[in-house]
């Protein structure tokens, strides 16, 4: 069944309990909202564009003389790298109009920095370092401070990204100190550990006593057998469940194009040219690792990119509805909409192929092991639409978005592929700031579309 309702779906807004507020996001919220046709999608988008700002920051403007940002995931009290990036990457266009929510997001590059010192292996953080976490039992150095220890190259990866995005869209160099150059370094220490193959005494182990066999690695924390290839390991995927096999290619897809967007940073800084020429070519090697070892043929759809790989030569085929993801790419920055080769693997992902690929009364979409099999995640649709080039696709994507909120007014996590109403996360911000993300892309790309057409 899907959602529907007579009733016009409220605003889930409380003007009286904001966390933070922008004027600039505000009237771009009531702008784009006042353009869109279909009443529904633009109470969506007026509830999930701002709802990062609204509900899951935690701003200081003069921490230790200088801002400070911590943004919690939703329904978890943790600031994940990833998330936390993603979440705020729809306003970095609005950064030059809003002194404040410049700061915000200063201070949020500045809270990365101090996570990736701390531990550039951990993925999920506390706002109080001395924290101990839930987790304190797993077999890894747990440090305090840290809510999570599961190594996820995309989590490095989006460091840079924000970084790089903060600077295109401000030209502000001062959160770019010692401290952040000291950050780097550390990333770009990981990503070359990483590339090595397995290793009996290995820089990173992890293991958890769990009852799912995605919640912990293989042979006693080592992950599965790899060998070396170019590309960096991922132990675990950005659903933070662990990798069938080492070489995780959207993360590395993701790492080229995050270690080469820093180069305007740290050619523009004193003493950074040899971290600069680091950053190239590790991302050239790891390109090339890609184009050379992730590449295979499909016994029906032809040439595609595999999901994992081992170095050994096998490989597997999926993709996951997190992000990053294989249907992500050009989102990413990784290839353009059109390229073949992305076409095909598209065509693979968005089909029965895709063993994480659902279909139900409900909708259709990519999900993940991390939900369950018959759950699709709204942010595959989203990913669906951002990387199309068909009105006619992007049009059912919004319609079955508008059609799987289950009255809630907002993205959740996953939801059933017969019945929107049985959904996971009630609260998980990247989802909706996502979800506003696709709005302003049609907005800017397709003209008229959403001011002309009901979903």
């Amino acid at each position: 069944m899907t959602y529907s309702s007579d009733r016009p779906l409220p605003s889930k807004r409380c003007p009286t309990q904001r966390c933070f507020v922008s004027p600039v996001i505000d009237e771009v919220t009531r702008q784009v909202s006042s353009r869109i046709k279909d009443h529904e999608l633009a109470r969506l988008f007026s509830n999930c564009f701002p709802n990062t700002l609204d509900t899951t920051v935690d701003f200081n403007r003069n921490a230790d003389g200088r801002p400070d940002g911590f943004v919690i995931t939703g329904d978890i009290d943790a600031m994940w790298l990833r998330d936390s990036t993603n979440q705020v990457w729809p306003y970095l266009p609005y950064l030059r109009e809003d002194r404040s929510l410049q700061e915000l997001v200063a201070g949020i590059v500045r809270r990365q920095t101090r996570c990736v010192l701390l531990d550039p292996y951990a993925n999920a953080f506390y706002k109080d370092g001395s924290r101990i976490s839930e987790w304190k039992s797993d077999l890894t150095e747990m440090r305090p401070g840290v809510h999570e220890r599961k190594y996820e190259l995309d989590s490095l990866c989006a460091v840079m990204r924000l970084a790089a995005g903060y600077h295109a869209h401000t030209g502000d160099l001062t959160c770019f100190d010692s401290e952040w150059l000291r950050a780097i370094g550390c990333i770009l220490d990981v990503i070359e550990a990483q590339q090595e193959g397995t290793s009996y005494a290995p820089p990173y182990k992890f293991a958890r006593t769990a009852t799912t066999s995605t919640e912990t690695l293989i042979l006693n924390g080592l992950g599965q057998p790899a060998r070396r290839c170019g590309l960096s390991k991922s132990p675990f995927r950005p659903s933070d469940d662990a990798t069938m096999l080492p070489f995780l290619i959207p993360a590395n897809a993701m790492a080229v194009v995050s270690l080469r967007s820093i180069s305007a940073i740290l050619q523009s800084l004193p003493q950074s040219t040899a971290l600069s020429s680091r950053s190239e070519k590790l991302a050239s090697t790891i390109d090339y690792a890609i184009q050379s070892h992730a590449i295979i043929r499909h016994t029906e759809l032809g040439e595609i990119y595999a999901y994992e790989i081992d170095g050994y030569g096998s490989h597997y085929l999926m993709d996951d509805g997190n992000i990053p993801s294989l249907l992500a790419l050009p989102y990413l920055g990784y290839v353009a909409v059109n390229d073949p080769l992305y076409l095909g693997t598209r065509n693979f992902v968005l089909s029965s192929h895709n063993p994480y690929y659902f279909e139900g009364a409900a909708g259709r979409g990519i999900g993940s092991p991390h939900t369950g099999l018959g759950f699709i995640w709204p942010m595959s649709v989203i990913m669906q639409a951002l990387t199309s080039q068909s009105e006619k696709e992007i049009s059912r994507c919004l319609s079955q978005l508008k059609h799987t909120h289950a009255g809630s007014g907002f993205m959740h996590e996953s939801f059933w592929k017969d019945d929107p109403a049985k959904f996971t996360r009630p609260w998980f911000a990247w989802a909706n700031t996502l979800f506003g993300e696709l709005i302003l892309h049609l907005e800017k790309n397709f003209p008229g579309f959403l001011s002309e057409n009901e979903f």
